[in-house]
């Protein structure tokens, strides 16, 4: 158990390199709030600080240039991954994530998260955007230390313009472009909790597609000619390119408007801005010459800007050389704010704070790990052996074009065990191994969402789209038809169950019913609603995501569920006109 005791320690400040250092005693009344910045799909290269001319960020640059910037900061190759070691200090696979999707996203409910000790040592904690590690409860992210949740837990949604969300579990309507109705509950809860320290998580949801930005960022790219393009052979989407910089330029405008709030209400000497990306680029596009992007173990897929910025004492314009990653977060920032982490569980991050106050600091080796997809990469300070066991001189070939495994023998036989060991010793699931059910009726929650993405369809049922996360269930056409879900009922209860559907008119009547173990609810869809396919005119390049409807609630009733694990089935008794009804959703409420 590892524990840091609240800071009634020295600080070494540095106000600058021409000024004798000062000491600053952070006491009890002054604990540091943190606002914690994660843009989705953005690589390293998609900011004017990291030297592209295409776009300008100056509020994200801002954070660097006011504060500390790693220069060589490591994340995981996909979503979920990155964000369950951002929030737990472990590596992903240590924690239960080797997907982005129907579970596999999920992190264990024993680890330990950085909100839960923020929110134990008195902290007021709220998350706004993608969460991406779970959507029932105990794995939601109420349950998971964040007292205010508002977004959609989801790997990537369908539209950006007042889309479908939820409020703490409960379906509400979003309002206007999602990542500035993110920022505006962000600046809302900072104007809530100025006189209280506070910890809000901004999980943003671009530039991941679709690639939709409002025309006032989109009119700034669309006949623009990019002068910084993709380096290698691989072909570039410079529409795809410039879609994803105006969705930037738009995250940069809304960090900007959070910095003006805490100018505003006096909280920028006391607030932790925090700024990464949680992979690389989602497209081949200008990324300082390295090999890789999304989804890829090398360079490029897992190197991501790192700025934070504590106005007053964070000495600014530090840079640091020294590798480090998501997984250092919080130890890091529990160190910061003079928190205790307990847990069985040890960390495999590390605990910054002394580098970022003196950047000369000489830390022990160490090696930071990525892994995704059957595909394991080490990096060391100076050197990366990839998944094929070539190594790579990272000083002076960031685009991995030379392969030195041959002259560096000892050193990458090394590594190469290092890599087998820490497989054998944090690969604990996979698909086929993976027995966690669904979760339904958590004693503390009101609300679990049982949504078609984690669903199984049957007969002629298919999915809108090959990727699960925002799609639905579609093309119903006998009463042989069925949809299950592997659900475990926590507890018993007993639940109104409310059903999102589109259905054509023709089909009216539709008799549906639901049951779990020997429970059972029947129902009958009535009221025709037969809205079109939208998404496509907002997307500025074609999607390669399920495009979504309006899908209108009804309850269908209440049922009684006992405790235990079985098939939650949803079949048809009853079609009308040859055709059933589309399915997006089933939202459970504990009505006792």
């Amino acid at each position: 158990m590892k524990k840091f005791p609240f800071l009634l320690i020295l600080i070494i400040l540095i106000t600058s390199c021409k000024e004798k250092s000062q000491a600053v005693k952070i006491t009890e009344s002054k604990k540091p709030n943190i606002i914690l910045i994660m843009s989705d799909d953005q690589g390293w290269g998609d900011l004017s600080f990291s030297g592209n001319s295409n776009l300008k960020t100056p509020n994200i640059d801002a954070l660097a240039t006011n504060g500390v910037s790693f220069e060589n900061f490591y994340v995981q190759p996909v979503c979920s991954p990155t964000r369950a070691e951002l929030l737990t200090g472990r590596y992903a696979t240590r924690s239960g994530v080797y997907s982005t999707s129907e579970g596999g996203e999920r992190m264990n409910i024993d680890e330990t998260t950085l909100a839960e000790v923020l929110k134990q040592a008195g902290y007021r904690t709220a998350a706004y955007g993608k969460w991406h590690n779970g959507m029932q409860p105990p794995y939601h992210p109420n349950a998971r230390g964040f007292d205010d949740y508002y977004g959609f837990t989801s790997g990537h949604w369908g539209n950006y313009f007042s889309p479908m969300l939820e409020h703490n579990g409960k379906i509400v309507k979003g309002e206007g472009f999602l990542v500035d109705d993110l920022t505006n509950h962000g600046i809302q809860f900072i104007e809530k909790n100025k006189e209280s320290p506070f910890f809000l998580y901004l999980p943003y949801n671009t530039p991941h597609g679709p690639m939709q930005v409002p025309d006032a960022y989109w009119k700034n790219f669309k006949d623009k000619d990019l002068k910084m393009k993709y380096h290698g052979d691989e072909k570039e989407d410079e529409n795809y390119s410039k879609a994803a910089l105006a969705m930037v330029e738009n995250i940069d405008y809304n960090v900007g408007r959070l910095s003006e709030t805490l100018k505003d209400l006096d909280l920028e000497q006391n607030t932790i801005i925090i700024y990464l990306s949680d992979n690389g680029p989602n497209g081949y596009r200008w990324n300082g010459g390295m090999k890789g992007k999304k989804g890829s173990t090398d360079e490029g897929g897992v190197r991501t800007p790192f700025f934070m910025q504590w106005k007053g004492t964070i000495p600014s314009g530090t840079k640091i050389n020294t590798i480090a990653g998501a997984i250092d977060l919080l130890p890091t920032l529990t160190t910061l704010t003079g928190s205790e982490y307990a847990s069985s569980k040890p960390l495999d991050g590390i605990d910054l704070s002394s580098l970022i106050f003196d950047n000369t600091k000489k830390m022990a080796d160490r090696i930071i790990i990525n892994h995704w997809s059957n595909k394991t990469s080490i990096r060391t300070q100076n050197y990366r052996l990839d998944h094929k066991n070539k190594l790579f001189d990272m000083i002076n070939d960031h685009g991995q074009t030379a392969d030195i495994s041959s002259i560096n023998k000892q050193l990458t036989d090394s590594l190469i065990k290092l890599k087998s060991n820490w497989l054998s010793e944090t690969l604990n699931l996979t698909a086929e191994t993976d027995n966690r059910a669904i979760t339904l009726g958590h004693p503390d929650y009101v609300y679990t969402q049982i949504p078609a993405r984690d669903g199984i369809p049957h007969g002629n049922i298919k999915r809108s789209n090959r990727w699960p996360n925002c799609s639905f269930f579609t093309n119903w056409k006998s009463t042989e038809d069925f949809i299950t879900w592997d659900v475990e009922v926590l507890v018993n209860g007993t639940f109104e169950v409310e059903l999102y559907y589109t259905m054509k008119p023709e089909n009216s009547g539709f008799k549906i019913e639901l049951h779990h173990g020997n429970q059972s609810l029947s129902s009958k869809i009535s009221e025709p609603h037969d809205p079109p396919l939208t998404g496509m005119e907002n997307d500025r390049v074609i999607r390669t995501q399920s495009y979504v409807k309006d899908f209108k609630p009804q309850i269908l009733g209440t049922i009684d569920l006992k405790k235990g694990r079985s098939l939650l089935t949803l079949k048809a008794n009853e079609i009308v006109g040859g055709n059933g009804i589309d399915v997006r959703l089933l939202m459970f409420k504990r009505v006792e």
